[in-house]
Formats: structure tokens, C-alpha cells, sequence
């Protein structure tokens, strides 16, 4: 058999085979087959058979040897024919429209040139009709082979010419005649003449010229040689440079150019170096030395520069250049980097630049976190790289292949979420009281504008709004959020579960994820769903079985326990007991609690803290789920062991050796998993024990977030889409966040000696020592009238203190109102600070705390025995203060203050039946605060949003009632239409108010009085006749009273808007409508009424009455007896309101404003007037009003005013008008009319 040829086969052994397959005489494998050449035709391609030419030809086997035909048969001419086959079934409109070319076809799809960037240059206006015609005998001077449009041009051209050359004739001949002048001037005249021109010009002018050009002194250059123009020596210099560039050129290419030698090069340019024949300076500036850092004389800002630690430079600082903080910048002479370079650094082709980049990034993320940037700089560093896009460059770094610059990337995401000092702050407060329970990270929510005023149903749903949203807007808001969408978790699983980093980049991951896992409940359960994430998580860094570390600087945590990767999966159950439920059945948790547990920490083969931070771990992760209700089985399987731990720790406790932190720690979880399993208490004989002295409470006030608002100021940079708690300043500044906090002992104990004595009645007196300790009650004082700032920085602090307040309360209530045995005195000469402070507390009280509420609410806050004023003839000395001669609209309040106390349960119920909407928080937080496990379902707190009930929860009653009625049915509705036992609830919530403005008026002082008079005008609203039934007129007539005090009165502003309110004025455009419309003259509504029309406040009230609702002066028949406000606020200082007196002439004219319907503003009105026409003051409006055309007829209505007006002015004789009106009876103008205007004299002397 003949082999196959090879490539190492010569042509003689190719040759050689042919022979041998000839003489063979076999077959070839293949036959080769010429096809005819189509572009010759049939003839010429028949030719070579006819011929009898032998071609080798291809044949296939199984290949029909003519080809199926088509209908029509398409004969392959050329490209543009095989475009055009046609077929049979094809219809010919269909075909003729395809290729139609019509003209209409083409003109179909002509598209018009935009021309509305093409200048329009108009036609030259001459004094023709029109324009000149270009003749041939015009151009003869100007023959040659150019067209006539070019010769034209051409003539344009030399015109111009002639014209600058006129120019510079003009020029030249005035510089003589300044030359000339100059030469018969002297020497002291020209200076004088200089000193003259130079004082005339301004100075910035002058300078900026001196420092442009060189100032040659008159007469020595020009007296010297001739004299030329500027433009003629730009001119010349010009040609002589175009000289010597031609020059240049036309030497030869490989000589060097003679040149001046270039000096301060640290190189010298050779000739055999290519392309430096010619050699440019400026181009090998940047080779120079860096010149020195100058000093900045001025206060503008300058660009921020870091170093790769992320240290600020100062601008002035000179460092060495072998630093590497110098590059060719805009400024290279000032080292480090800017924000701006950096981000540019980062996205470089080069590896190592973006890993310097990123990493330098990360280092001022650390620093700006700390707040080293605060002092330092102008606004906040975090921010403006926030709004320039960091998450996104982040994002893009952790995609990187370079494993340097994604390392890079995740450490500077850690720097950007996680702040160490909030972890450790959470970590200490575990073990006290409901100290796993925290507030989730959530910036606050803003509300968004776009669906006011929509109807419910087609409002979009959170959801829908979420997903329009892009990426950039989500980050904006929230940074966790933002990233979460950019599928950062499955990028971090990925790095985990494949790229298997360094152990600071393991580390720095799982602290991402602790941090993203207690931004919400949301983000948990995304940590959770995704995909092979906690898998990873659990078998890399938290196996059953490992082997011991062979050295101390570990190369890689895979395959070893890791504390972090516990403690995630403590926060992640934290999240809700439906995740707690994955983490122990689904993912093993169960196992990794028996394997932790139960191996004592000396015998986990790691390093001695990671092997304690393990175990404590263990234990928190097995008391969160015994806080659900979980894991009670392993528990019981466990107790050998938890009993022994228990023991070991009081040991370790007893002893006189101080305990290491990390040991201490363990055992407090240990103790949090057996109260939680437990429920149980210590015995009597254990807490006298104990019991022995209590020196927390010293140092309590001064650590005290609500007694010291300050302390929760931010130490680091705040950011509103990334907030945090801000811990970093509170452990340099306060203890209440560190290991010896004064918050965690006293409400433990406290929280034991409530439940012993709940159980055991009688042993409450042998604590009375306790609660009338001084600092005890110095604590107390110190929280009445404190305002406590509400954010994500304090509350996670001020959570655990109200829990420490409230059952400090709850102890001091119990011996107040002792009955088994009497009541101290000392404890009962305090109640009246103990309900202070209750009162105080029920505003405070955080999301979360709404039981605590309601205890107090239910107990405290309405208690009798802690209103001592009722008991001690406080209300007899009410109804003697109120004592008056006259008989009074009203009864005195202390009758109003006795019914009030007597009905306390009546009011108790209404309000608690007003904040029934809160049940469900209640029970929720009631299950979490006693410990029943199997309905608690999650430790993150609600959102926080502010106090849980709001600062003004007094009035809830009648405000409730204004938003059901005055609102949706217009203020008209019908007593009887209203709800069953809505004058009840008003007459309710009118009586507590009394009681509180009356003996507790340090707890409505966080309320505005333009609040308090704001939420009382909801009586008058809320229907038409609700107003004058007469518990309710008493009452609102004694807070109106309370109200309208002087310091009460001075307090008012009407100008900042009401809570809730766009301005007062609308509420009482609302008010006069409603007077107008059911007040039928009732006093107290008229008082309501009358209260913002004093002088101080805005005039557009005063407007509104006597422009728009002049009618209600007929009913306003308030008199100046019933008028609890001093006249004077309404007449002084004198009306400088020019259309307000306008109106106050009309009213008074017309007959709309008369003494017996409105004696209030009937006085007012007279008043002003008076003091308006014989004011001494000549201000603008008086002269205004005082023209020529307008004093005649002005005087006019004057007369008719003045005739009966100085008649019965007799009957105003009251001491408070003396000032403002004309005595009774005189017929001669007062003698301040002398000092009037002389128009207005002449006026009234006209008349």
C-alpha cells in the first residue's frame, strides 16, 4: 500500500511515489473537474470538449449532476441580479411599490439641512435703490488670470491697507507732536505731568501694565535713537521671526542648531540623540528641580493633598521628592495627592497605580471617619467623595483581576461602613437589660414630594418606587442600600469562595457584612438568599475540626475559626427569629453551638483572645436563640456543661486576681443565655447581700445622655445615607459606652428589686433608702426640663437609659402609694418630682419602648397620689388667685381643677383609648421587655423616626377629633352628628391640660405657645357648636386665661409656624370663615379672634379683618371688660401700615365699625387714626398722603367723621385712652397740630 507523502519528503521522492502509482495503475481518490467559465459563455466554455482536451474533473458521489431548477430559473449574473429574484406567487403592486422610483418616492424622504447655526450675513446698505454693478472697465487696472470675484476681494484687501496704513500715518504724526512736546518740557514738569496722569488712572490698571511691560522713563530712549511704534515693532518682530524659522528650515537636519545654552537641566541634549537637532526648552522644563513651596499670602482655599497614609499635607510643607508624593500635576511643585488625582490614579492601566490609588482612598476614608479632617478642612470629606461617585469606584475595583487592587478595594469599603468603635459599643451593651435589642441603620426616610396631594390608590407602592429608581439615586440616599443593588454581595461571595484572599481581606469582608446585616431586617435576609455566601462563610471559617496554626502570623484563615464569622451569624439571627430559624437548622448552627460551646477555649489549638472571642461568640449566638424560643434541646443537652462554666466564672470572679476583659465578657454572655433560659431571680437573702452600697448613681448624671445632650455630638464626619452611631467620641468623653458603664449594674438591680417586690409587697419600704439617695434625686432634678437630641448617635444609649428611668419610676411609685404599711414622708414630699418626670419620660420613650408607655400611662402618669396639689389645698389657693369683685364668664379654676382630679380614671381611659392605634406595638414590645421568647420576632427595633408619641400627646384627643370632623366635613358639622362622646373626650383632654398648666407647666414646655394656641382654635373648628357647650366654654376660657399671662403672652409668636401648619395665618383664615359663619357673638371666640390682631404681630391679619371680612365687626362684640389682654398691645407703637389706615378711615366712614358692635377695634381703629393724623413724625407715608390731588377730598370724609366723633368721644374716659384720643368736649384742634404737616394744617383750616 502506498503511503502517505510527508513534509520532510524532497521533490525527487514525490516524483519517485508518482511512478510507482502510474505503474500501479491505481485509482486517485479524488477527480478533478474545470469548471466552464461563465464570462466567456457556452461557446467558449464547449470548446475544450469539443476539442477533445482531457480536463481533470471533481466528482462527489451521491451529487445529482445537474442541479434542482427554479421557478424562475435564477441565473447567477451578478450580485445585483441575485438581489433581484423574483418568483411566482409574488405580487406585482407589492414589487412595483418595493422598487418604485417615482419621483414622489424620492422626494418622500428628502431631509432639510438644519441652517439655524448658519450665520446670515446681510447685504451692505447703500444710498442706491440698488446695489452698484461690477463693470469689466472697473477691473482693468487689475488684469491677470484672476476671476473678477477674486479681484475684487483683492481690491477689499488693499483698500483696507491704505486705511491702517492712514492709521498709522495718523499715529506716527501725533507720537512727533508728543516727542516734540516733550523736548520743550523739563525735567520736573514732565514728572509733575506723570504724577498727574498716574493719580487719575487706576491704580490696579497701572500695576498690571508695570507688570506686563518694563516703565521706560520719558526722554532717554527716545532722545537717543528714533522713535517707532508698538505696532511697527510687532510688525518687524514678526517678519524677523518668520526670517529665521525660514532659515532654520533650510539648514541641514543633522547639524545642532546653534542655540543659547539652556542652564539648570540636570541633562545636557547631545546631537547624536534622535530628534534632538533642535533642541525646545520648554519641553524639558519638568526635568528641572522643583521649585520650593511658596507661601500663600492670601486666605483663599486651597485643593485638599494627602499622602498614602492619608495624612493632609499643608500646602507649605516642602518634602523630599524621593517620597514619591511628587508627580506632574497642575501644581507640581506641592507634594501629595487630591482627591480628584486620586480618582483619576484609579481607573490607570497600570496595576500599580490603581492600587495606590484605591489604598490611599482607603486610609483617608479611616481618617475622615475618625474626624481628623474636622478641623482641618472646609466640609466634609466623606460627602464630596460620596457625591463624586466612591460606591461606584469601589464597585468597579472589586471587579478588578488584579488581586492587589481588589484587596485594595475591600479594605476601602470597610473604612467607608464600618466604624470599630460602634461595633465595640454594641458588643459591651449586649449583656445589660434587652441590650441585644438595637435600632436598625437606617437613614432617616424622606418624604417624597411628588405624591402630596395624590389619592391613596394611585400613590406608588415603596416597591414600585424602588425600582424605578437607578442606581446613583439609591446610593444617594442609602450607601448599603445603593450597594446592595449593585450586586455587591455576590461579588464578595465570589472573592471568598474562589479568589480565597489574605486574612486582613477575609476580615475586612465578613466586618461588611456584620455592618450590611444591621442596616435593616431587609438586608439580613439578602445575606442570607444568597447564593453558596454563608455556605462559604461556615465551612471556610467556622469548621468542626481544623488543625493547630504552625506559626503566629497566620498566611491564611481558611480552614480555621474565625470570631467575626461567628459574630455574623449572631447579628444576622439578631435580624428575626425566622433567620435565627435558618441559621440552626439550615445551615448548621446547631452543630457549630455543640462543637464551641462545649470546648473549653484552652483546647481550641488557636491563639488564646481568638479562641475566647470564639466561645464568647458561641454563647451570645446561643442566647439570641434562646430570646426566640430556639435551641431549648440543646440547651437541656448542654446544661452539665453551662452549670460548670457558671461555677468556674464565680470562681474566677471571687478571686482577688483582676479578670482579663476578653474572660469577663464570656462569662456575661454566659449569664445573658442563662437569663434568657431561665427567667428566674435571686433570692432575698442574695440581693441584701449585695445590696450594700450603690456608686453608680454618683457619676450618673454626669455621664447622662438625656441630662447632657452634647455628649451626642458627632466625633468623625456625618453622613445622612450612611449613618452610624458615632461612639468614637462618646468613649473618649462619657463611660456610659465602655466595659465600666454606670448604665448596666443599676438597671439590673433595679429591674430585680421590681420584681421582688411585685412579688413581696412588703419588703418595698426597705428600699426607700435607695430611691432618696442624693444622687438619686439629683439625677431626678436634672432630667426635668431636659431636651434630649434624638439620632441614631444617642438612642442606642438613651434606649437603655429610659429602661433605667422607668424602673427607677416604677420602684419610687410603689412606695408612694404603699398600702401595707404608711407612706414615708420623705418619699410622699418627692412625688410631685416623681411625676415630673414620669411626665417627662412618656415623651422620650423611643420605637420599641411603646409598653413601657403605656405602663406609665396606665400607672403613673395619671396617678392621684402623685398629685399632691390636689391634697394640699393647692386648688383652694387656684379659686382665691382667680377672686375678683365682678362676676366672672367663668367659675374659678380651682372648681375646675377639684372636678378635674376627680375624674382622672375618666381621663386615663380617654387617653388610652386614643392611642389604641398603637396595640400593636405594645403587645411587640411588651414580648420583648418580659421575656416571652415564642412571640418575640425580632431584636432590630422599628425604624427610628423620633419619640413614639409626640411632644404635644395632650391635646391627641382634641386634635384627633379636629382630623376626623373640622377637615373632611368643613367645620359644619351638628354636636349631635358628631361621635359618641366627643364632648365627653374634649372636655377630658381640656380638663388634663389645666391640670398640667396649672402644677406640672414644666412638662407642655416643649410645646410652643403658638402650638398651644393653635391646637386649642380645634375646639372652635371642629363644629359648629361645640364651643358653647359649657363644660367646654369653662374650661377653654380658664387655658385661654392661662395663656394670655404676660409672660405667656410675650412668649407668643405668631410668626414661626405652628407644628403641623404651613403659617398661622392660614389657620386663621380658617377661623375668621368659621366666625363669620356659627360664632353668633360668643365672647370666647371673639377673644380668639382678637388675640392676633395686636400690633407686634403681622399686619396681613389686621388686613384680612377689615379688608376681607369687614362683615364680622357687626357680631365682634367683645368688651373691654371681658378682654383678657392690656389694650396697649394694640394701640402701641403707632399703625405705619398705610392701607390699614385706609381701611380703618373706611370702616369708620361707611358705618361698618361703630362703638356698641366692636368697642375692641372701634377704640383701636380711633386710636391710630388720632395718632396718625397729628403725629410729630413726618415719615414717608404722611408725606405721601399729603399730595396736592389727593389731601382735598381726604379731608372731606375728615369732616364728615370729625363732627360726630368729637361728640361722643365723652363716653371713652377710661385712664388707658387718655394718650390717644382728643379730650371730650374740645372744638380746636390739640396742640401737636402745630407740628403736623402744613398741608394737613391748611386742610383741616380749609374746612
Amino acid at each position: 500500500m502506498l503511503r502517505r507523502p510527508k513534509p520532510t519528503d524532497s521533490e525527487a521522492d514525490l516524483l519517485r511515489e508518482q511512478q510507482e502509482l502510474l505503474a500501479a495503475r491505481g485509482q486517485s481518490s479524488v477527480a478533478v473537474v474545470k469548471r466552464p467559465d461563465k464570462r466567456r459563455g457556452d461557446a467558449a466554455a464547449a470548446e475544450p470538449h469539443e476539442q477533445g482536451i482531457q480536463r481533470d474533473v471533481v466528482t462527489i458521489e451521491d451529487l445529482p449532476d445537474e442541479l434542482p431548477t427554479l421557478t424562475p430559473a435564477p441565473p447567477k449574473k451578478s450580485r445585483f441580479k441575485q438581489e433581484r429574484v423574483r418568483f411566482e406567487d409574488e405580487d406585482p403592486d407589492e414589487r412595483l411599490d418595493r422598487h418604485d422610483t417615482h419621483i414622489s418616492a424620492v422626494l418622500s424622504r428628502i431631509i432639510e439641512r438644519d441652517t439655524s447655526a448658519v450665520p446670515v450675513s446681510l447685504p451692505c446698505i447703500t444710498g442706491t435703490a440698488f446695489p452698484k454693478v461690477l463693470h469689466r472697465s472697473v477691473m482693468d487696472t487689475l488684469r491677470g488670470r484672476k476671476s473678477i470675484f477674486a479681484r475684487q476681494i483683492a481690491a477689499q484687501r488693499a483698500k483696507k491697507e491704505d486705511v491702517h496704513f492712514s492709521w498709522l500715518t495718523k499715529t506716527m504724526k501725533i507720537h512727533e507732536e508728543n516727542q516734540s512736546k516733550l523736548k520743550t518740557m523739563s525735567q520736573s514738569e514732565i514728572l509733575e505731568e506723570q504724577r498727574k496722569l498716574l493719580a487719575q488712572l487706576d491704580p490696579r490698571l497701572v500695576e498690571f501694565v508695570r507688570s506686563r511691560k518694563p516703565q521706560r522713563t520719558p526722554g532717554s530712549e527716545s532722545a537717543s535713537g528714533p522713535v517707532t511704534s508698538p505696532e511697527l515693532d510687532h510688525t518687524t518682530e514678526a517678519q524677523e521671526s518668520q526670517r529665521e524659522t525660514m532659515e532654520d528650515e533650510e539648514e541641514d537636519e543633522n547639524q545642532l542648531v546653534v542655540q543659547a545654552p539652556i542652564t539648570g537641566l540636570p541633562i545636557k541634549p547631545q546631537k547624536e540623540w534622535l530628534h534632538m537637532d533642535k533642541v525646545e526648552s520648554e519641553k524639558l522644563e519638568w526635568t528641572r528641580d522643583l521649585p520650593a513651596p511658596r507661601k500663600q499670602s492670601t486666605k483663599k482655599a486651597m485643593q485638599a493633598r494627602f499622602d498614602f497614609a492619608g495624612t493632609l499635607i499643608p500646602p507649605t510643607k516642602d518634602l523630599p521628592t524621593h517620597l514619591g508624593l511628587h508627580h506632574h500635576g497642575e501644581e507640581p511643585e506641592l507634594a501629595g495627592y487630591s482627591l480628584q488625582e486620586l480618582f483619576l490614579l484609579s481607573r490607570s492601566q497600570l496595576n500599580q497605580q490603581r492600587n495606590l490609588a484605591v489604598s490611599t482612598l482607603a486610609n483617608v476614608l479611616a481618617k475622615a471617619r475618625a474626624g481628623e479632617y474636622i478641623s482641618s478642612l472646609k466640609g466634609s470629606v466623606l460627602s464630596s467623595l460620596l457625591d463624586a461617585g466612591l460606591l461606584f469606584l469601589l464597585r468597579f475595583s472589586l471587579d478588578d483581576s488584579v488581586k492587589g487592587v481588589m484587596s485594595a478595594a475591600v479594605h476601602a469599603l470597610r473604612a467607608l461602613l464600618v466604624s470599630s468603635d460602634d461595633e465595640e459599643c454594641l458588643d459591651n451593651a449586649f449583656p445589660w437589660l434587652l441590650g441585644m435589642a438595637t435600632f436598625p441603620l437606617l437613614p432617616t426616610a424622606q418624604e417624597d414630594e411628588d405624591d402630596e396631594g395624590l389619592d391613596e390608590t394611585i400613590k406608588e407602592t415603596a416597591r414600585e418606587k424602588e425600582e424605578k429608581k437607578t442606581d446613583h439615586d439609591v446610593a444617594s440616599q442609602d450607601v448599603v442600600k445603593g450597594f446592595l443593588k449593585m450586586q455587591g454581595l455576590p461579588r464578595l461571595r465570589y472573592i471568598l469562595e474562589v479568589v480565597r484572599p489574605s486574612p486582613r481581606v477575609v476580615l475586612d469582608i465578613l466586618e461588611v457584612l456584620i455592618r450590611i446585616a444591621r442596616h435593616s431586617t431587609a438586608a439580613a435576609t439578602q445575606i442570607l438568599a444568597c447564593p453558596r455566601l454563608m455556605n462559604t462563610v461556615i465551612s471556610e471559617f467556622l469548621p468542626c475540626s481544623w488543625a493547630p496554626a504552625t506559626s503566629q502570623a497566620l498566611s491564611s484563615l481558611y480552614g480555621l475559626p474565625v470570631a467575626l464569622a461567628m459574630k455574623l451569624l449572631r447579628v444576622l439571627a439578631s435580624a428575626g427569629r425566622h433567620a435565627c430559624a435558618r441559621i440552626l437548622n439550615s445551615l448548621g448552627g446547631k452543630e457549630l453551638l455543640s462543637r464551641f460551646v462545649v470546648v473549653e477555649p484552652s483546647e481550641m489549638l488557636l491563639e488564646t483572645g481568638e479562641a475566647l472571642r470564639c466561645s464568647t461568640e458561641a454563647l451570645r449566638l446561643f442566647a439570641v436563640a434562646a430570646s426566640y424560643g430556639q435551641a431549648c434541646n440543646l440547651y437541656t443537652d448542654l446544661y452539665p456543661v453551662l452549670v460548670k462554666r457558671l461555677q468556674a466564672g464565680n470562681l474566677l470572679c471571687a478571686s482577688s486576681e483582676a479578670v482579663p476583659f476578653l474572660e469577663l465578657d464570656r462569662i456575661k454572655a454566659l449569664m445573658v443565655l442563662l437569663t434568657r433560659v431561665t427567667q428566674t431571680a435571686g433570692s432575698h437573702e442574695e440581693l441584701q447581700r449585695g445590696l450594700v452600697r450603690l456608686d453608680y448613681t454618683s457619676t450618673m448624671w454626669s455621664s447622662s445622655m438625656i441630662c447632657n445632650p452634647g455628649l451626642s455630638a458627632a466625633g468623625g464626619e456625618v453622613v445622612p445615607s450612611l449613618p452610624g452611631l458615632g461612639c468614637s467620641r462618646l468613649k473618649t468623653s462619657s463611660t456610659m459606652a465602655g466595659p465600666n458603664t454606670p448604665l448596666s449594674l443599676p438597671t439590673a438591680l433595679l429591674y430585680l428589686l421590681n420584681t421582688i417586690t411585685s412579688i413581696h409587697k412588703g419588703l418595698t419600704k426597705k428600699f426607700s433608702h435607695l430611691i432618696l439617695s442624693d444622687s438619686v434625686l439629683s439625677y431626678l432634678q436634672s432630667c426635668i426640663g431636659a431636651m434630649p437630641s434624638v439620632s441614631h448617635m444617642s438612642a442606642w444609649i438613651l434606649h437603655h437609659e429610659h429602661h433605667l428611668l422607668y424602673l427607677l419610676l416604677r420602684l419610687a411609685h410603689k412606695l408612694v402609694t404603699a398600702t401595707s404599711v404608711p407612706v414615708d414622708p420623705e418619699v410622699a414630699k418627692h412625688a410631685a418630682l416623681f411625676h415630673q418626670v414620669s411626665l417627662a419620660l412618656v415623651s422620650w420613650l423611643l420605637p420599641g419602648s411603646e409598653y413601657l408607655a403605656h405602663e406609665l400611662m396606665s400607672v403613673m402618669t395619671f396617678s392621684h397620689c402623685l398629685l399632691p396639689e390636689g391634697v394640699d389645698g393647692e386648688t383652694e389657693v387656684a379659686a382665691l388667685a382667680e377672686l375678683q369683685l365682678k362676676d366672672r364668664t367663668s367659675p374659678a379654676v380651682g372648681a375646675l381643677l377639684r372636678d378635674a382630679l376627680q375624674h382622672l380614671p375618666s381621663i386615663r381611659g380617654c387617653y388610652l383609648t386614643h392611642l389604641a392605634h398603637l396595640e400593636s406595638s405594645v403587645l411587640s414590645s411588651r414580648d420583648r421587655y418580659l421575656g416571652r421568647t415564642p412571640f418575640v420576632s425580632s431584636h432590630l427595633l422599628p425604624e427610628l423616626t423620633g419619640p413614639s408619641l409626640p411632644t404635644d400627646w395632650p391635646f391627641l384627643p382634641l386634635i384627633s377629633l379636629y382630623e376626623r370632623m373640622g377637615l373632611s366635613a368643613g367645620g359644619e358639622q351638628q354636636v349631635e352628628s358628631l361621635p359618641a362622646g366627643s364632648v365627653q373626650s374634649v372636655t377630658h383632654c381640656l380638663q388634663w391640660l389645666l391640670v398640667l398648666e396649672s402644677w406640672r407647666e414644666q412638662a407642655l414646655t416643649v410645646v410652643p405657645p403658638v402650638a398651644k394656641l393653635a391646637r386649642l382654635a380645634c375646639v372652635f373648628l371642629c363644629s359648629s357648636d361645640l364651643f358653647l357647650e359649657r363644660p367646654v366654654q369653662e374650661l377653654t376660657w380658664a387655658l385661654f386665661r392661662g395663656l394670655t399671662r404676660p409672660a405667656q403672652l410675650e412668649a407668643l409668636d405668631l410668626g414661626s409656624p405652628p407644628p403641623g401648619l404651613a403659617s398661622f395665618h392660614d389657620l386663621y383664615s380658617a377661623l375668621l370663615a368659621q366666625y363669620e359663619a356659627v360664632s353668633f357673638g360668643d365672647p370666647l371666640f371673639g377673644c380668639f379672634m382678637l388675640l392676633p390682631l395686636q400690633r407686634r404681630y403681622s399686619v396681613t391679619m389686621r388686613l384680612a379683618v377689615f379688608g376681607e371680612h369687614v362683615g364680622m365687626l357687626r357680631s365682634l362684640g367683645v368688651s373691654l371688660q371681658q378682654l383678657p389682654i392690656p389694650l396697649e398691645k394694640f394701640t402701641s407703637p403707632m399703625e405705619d401700615s398705610l392701607p390699614l389706615l385706609r381701611l380703618y378711615f373706611r370702616a369708620l366712614v361707611t358705618g361698618a365699625l361703630k362703638r356698641n358692635w366692636c368697642p375692641v377695634l372701634y377704640a383701636v381703629a380711633v386710636a391710630h387714626l388720632n395718632a396718625f393724623i397729628f403725629s410729630q413724625d413726618e415719615v414717608a407715608e404722611v408725606n405721601y398722603l399729603c399730595n396736592k390731588t389727593s389731601v382735598i377730598l381726604t379731608f372731606h370724609y375728615l369732616h364728615l367723621l370729625l363732627s360726630p366723633l368729637y361728640i361722643s368721644l365723652d363716653v371713652l374716659t377710661f385712664s388707658d385712652m387718655s394718650g390717644f384720643f382728643v379730650s371730650p368736649g374740645v372744638k380746636e384742634p390739640p396742640a401737636s397740630f402745630s407740628a403736623a404737616p402744613t398741608e394737613f394744617r391748611a386742610g383741616l383750616q380749609h374746612l
